[in-house]
């Protein structure tokens, strides 16, 4: 059996009990908090919060065209390397099953909660062909004593296999070792826990109606079969669709309150003021998933979502070119190489905007051109014309006339 068959699945439908080693269970296992709750990456995607923030760097991250560029020959740009072997990979079909979008989407989702992202390498004739998903709780890193690393991956049938640094691209997050990426859950799951327990804790308020908890009082004595009646008897008063309806009791019985209101635990103000601890330890601003906090105009919404671009992106953007250019692109010959993410869709105003730049872009207004028509046209996903390589000359003001050396008429 080889590789291909082995990795973690590649066949769903064989797959077995796994007896998993203590470093997967460590990794897997549920951590208790302050709170009571337990806190891992799979409890922590029930959190909305959570599920939207790491969703929208994985969107913004999967959304954007990866592409390998090739510097050009003068050394003074790039162009695209449409015939490099990793091009496609990247960019189009990272493997059989997966689009690019998907694989980075995914791989992303694995970076934020986690911190690591491994990748099985798979290279035909020292050209990489595939790019091939492992589940971070299948893997276990060794350092050596020459920093070189390993990893331990545990397959489907439950057997072990080490595969030197040369076949797993690994994706780290923030690091403190230097070689293994913080777990961004593990290290807020206060924040996290708290968020689960206050959202339970008003859901058992709405099913039980939004009606708090207390006792029954009475000074007469009851038996315990008369009060096994009574307590049904409420029981029924209180449920199903008695439960919003008067409740009448007699027997000089007196309710007595023991638990806080919804309005006196300020349920609504704690879950608000997680979204904002939870989207602060994920590098989210609150209003990219929909928590406002205050009213934005249309002035100040433009301007958060160009801080999550450049704040929140632009350092996964970052992260991943540089570790592709630092794994992948080290073969021989791969030097003029590097990866890049297209941003300019993202980056794209309102149409008066982008055409107000590309005005001045081309000399408008007298300033010296610094962009081509076909520059332009391919920013807006247009296919270049003839005779739009070159800068254009500038535009003079209208109502300007030229200078003269001409004395004045007497």
């Amino acid at each position: 059996m080889g590789i291909w068959d082995w990795l973690p699945g590649k066949k769903a439908s064989e797959a077995k009990d796994v007896s998993f080693s203590q470093a997967f269970l460590d990794y897997f296992n549920m951590t208790s908090v302050k709170s009571g709750a337990r806190v891992d990456w799979q409890t922590a995607l029930d959190v909305t919060t959570v599920l939207a923030a790491a969703r929208v760097i994985a969107n913004g991250v999967a959304q954007v065209p990866l592409r390998v560029m090739r510097e050009t020959a003068d050394g003074l740009g790039s162009e695209l390397a449409t015939d490099h072997h990793l091009y496609k990979v990247l960019n189009r079909k990272p493997n059989t099953w997966q689009t690019s979008f998907e694989l980075r989407e995914t791989m992303v989702l694995h970076l934020v909660l986690t911190g690591n992202a491994y990748l099985y390498i798979n290279r035909v004739r020292g050209k990489i062909r595939e790019l091939i998903l492992i589940d971070p709780g299948f893997v276990t890193i060794t350092r050596n004593d020459d920093y070189s690393l390993e990893y331990t991956i545990r397959g489907v049938d439950g057997s072990t296999q080490t595969l030197p640094q040369s076949l797993i691209w690994h994706l780290r997050g923030p690091s403190w070792d230097g070689y293994r990426g913080l777990d961004a859950v593990k290290h807020a799951r206060e924040a996290i826990g708290l968020a689960i327990v206050t959202e339970q804790t008003h859901a058992e308020m709405h099913r039980n109606g939004v009606q708090a908890s207390g006792t029954y009082a009475t000074e007469q004595k009851i038996d315990p079969d008369k009060f096994k009646q009574i307590q049904k008897w409420i029981a029924a008063q209180i449920g199903s669709e008695n439960r919003h309806k008067p409740f009448i009791i007699d027997s000089g019985f007196k309710w007595q309150q023991q638990s806080m209101t919804g309005v006196d635990a300020q349920h609504l103000e704690t879950r608000k003021y997680q979204v904002e601890m939870v989207c602060q330890a994920l590098g989210v601003f609150p209003q990219m998933i929909g928590h406002a906090g205050q009213a934005m105009t249309f002035a100040s919404a433009e301007q958060v979502f160009l801080a999550h671009v450049v704040h929140t992106l632009g350092p996964w953007w970052r992260r991943i070119e540089e570790s592709i250019d630092n794994n992948l692109l080290n073969g021989v010959g791969d030097e003029i190489y590097f990866a890049k993410f297209n941003a300019n869709s993202l980056m794209r105003g309102a149409t008066k905007d982008r055409g107000e730049y590309y005005a001045k872009a081309l000399g408008s207004g007298g300033s010296p051109a610094f962009m081509t028509p076909n520059e332009i046209r391919a920013l807006e996903d247009l296919n270049p014309i003839k005779g739009g390589e070159e800068l254009p000359k500038p535009i003079n003001i209208g109502g300007v006339k030229p200078a003269t050396t001409e004395p004045p008429k007497t």
